[in-house]
């Protein structure tokens, strides 16, 4: 992303190579399944994924306004011209303050008016209850479940654990009628 998003308390912007550490400490153990793929141990780790993130531009560091300091992430994939897939992942020590609401909506709005987004959705792990939640609370809907959908990791016998995934979405008109409330 190559603009800022600011609302009053985040600013969203391209990941930098300052925000190593704060990118490492909730990488080092992810709270969901989802995110065990982005695993890191070290501060060498951190340092090549914000490279990788760089390059590739699909993630959006979440940033406090007055520090500067990394407190999460959310990440799109343009799946079609007009339609966009977006999730989130936050440092736990910054849960429960409003964050990822006020990042998240604040992003979605910028799709839909700056990027001319049509339909923007999520996928949300069945025991995922926060995101869940935040997809509701941006009025996004639950458009079905999918059962045994993917697997992130082994039971211990070795074989794939399959979750059940949930898929939210919203339109823009949605979007925009539920603005002008």
């Amino acid at each position: 992303m190559k603009e800022k998003i600011e609302t009053s308390r985040l600013i969203l912007r391209a990941f930098e190579k300052k925000d190593a550490s704060d990118l490492l400490s909730y990488l080092t153990k992810p709270i969901t399944n989802c995110f065990l793929s982005e695993k890191i141990s070290t501060l060498g780790d951190a340092l090549s994924l914000i490279h990788k993130r760089q390059k590739e531009n699909d993630y959006i560091a979440v940033c406090l306004k007055d520090s500067d300091q990394l407190i999460g992430e959310i990440f799109f994939i343009k799946e079609e011209p007009d339609t966009y897939s977006v999730g989130w992942n936050f440092n736990t020590k910054f849960h429960g303050k409003g964050y990822a609401m006020e990042s998240a909506y604040a992003f979605l709005d910028h799709l839909f008016e700056q990027s001319d987004a049509r339909r923007i959705f999520a996928y949300v792990e069945e025991d995922n209850y926060s995101s869940q939640k935040l997809c509701n609370r941006l009025g996004l809907r639950k458009e079905g479940l999918f059962i045994e959908f993917i697997s992130f990791t082994n039971h211990p016998d070795g074989t794939p654990k399959y979750e059940n995934t949930m898929q939210y979405a919203i339109l823009k008109k949605e979007w925009m009628a539920n603005k002008a409330l």
